[in-house]
């Protein structure tokens, strides 16, 4: 997956992508995507940051993040494993035409005491969901579509709130300026990012965009390059046997001691101490 801007596998002819993926812990940064977006881990627990607000999500519960929101996670175990569904408004628009007015809002913090067996039920469908694909029948891939049918219907009904026709409000916009900084900082990270590239982008000034990003994002936009930046670098050091120092330099990190600080308070240990671990 991507880190920004993320393109889902497009050989899902219906709309809807199931992945059941194991991956190391630590921080995913800041992302975004067309698609609706449903989150059950299976094991431990993670946290979840959409727009600015934080989420515990702990095994066996159930996230449900909006197309186009911008989200990160992060893992506290060494290896995570959850269910990530992906369904696409085009595809939902098959069965409820005005789909674009419905906003859903599940999140185990925000799921009311009226609510609340509306959202077992769906945690109870994701872990059928689970076993069938334990199970692997040849009638899978029919069964867990119909699944998701089914969540996605629970949702609609018991989460969702109607919202007027789409406009270009003042919280719309500025979520399509923090869009447009994610795409543009994945694009261009390993490269000598600065403020005057970004607010040139945009056309706004340093000091309100520094003020902007930081209200909207809860940190300031050079912290957020280089988590973009340590995020990139974690994986390659799991997946590539270069030096420590040329995986630091091809992903934007010109100064040792910066990266070396950064790396230590996101993840909590070395860089050399991540490759003793997974070698």
């Amino acid at each position: 997956m991507n880190s920004y801007y993320e393109t889902l596998p497009k050989n899902q002819t219906n709309g809807i992508s199931i992945a059941y993926a194991t991956a190391p812990g630590g921080y995913f940064p800041l992302h975004w995507h067309e698609e609706l977006e449903i989150l059950y881990p299976l094991n431990g627990t993670a946290d979840i940051t959409i727009e600015g607000k934080k989420f515990r999500l702990v095994n066996k519960h159930m996230l449900v993040i909006e197309s186009r929101k911008v989200h990160s996670t992060y893992t506290y175990d060494e290896l995570s494993m959850f269910v990530c569904i992906h369904i696409s408004r085009k595809h939902m628009r098959q069965y409820l035409p005005e789909i674009d007015t419905y906003q859903i809002r599940c999140t185990p913090e925000d799921a009311s005491e009226e609510q609340f067996p509306a959202y077992r039920g769906i945690c109870e469908l994701l872990e059928q969901l689970t076993r069938l694909y334990m199970e692997e029948p040849p009638t899978y891939r029919m069964e867990a579509d119909g699944l998701v049918l089914q969540i996605l219907s629970r949702l609609i009904r018991r989460f969702s709130v109607r919202l007027p026709s789409p406009s270009h409000t003042g919280d719309t916009l500025a979520m399509e300026r923090i869009r447009d900084v994610i795409t543009y900082t994945e694009e261009h990270f390993r490269e000598p990012v600065t403020l005057d590239d970004v607010t040139g982008l945009l056309g706004l000034g340093k000091e309100y965009f520094c003020r902007f990003f930081k209200k909207n994002m809860g940190m300031s936009f050079l912290n957020y390059l280089n988590e973009v930046r340590l995020a990139h670098t974690y994986d390659d050091l799991l997946n590539t046997n270069a030096p420590i120092s040329a995986v630091m330099e091809a992903n934007g990190f010109t100064s040792q001691k910066l990266f070396n600080s950064s790396f230590k308070a996101l993840y909590g240990c070395t860089p050399s101490a991540v490759r003793k671990e997974h070698a």
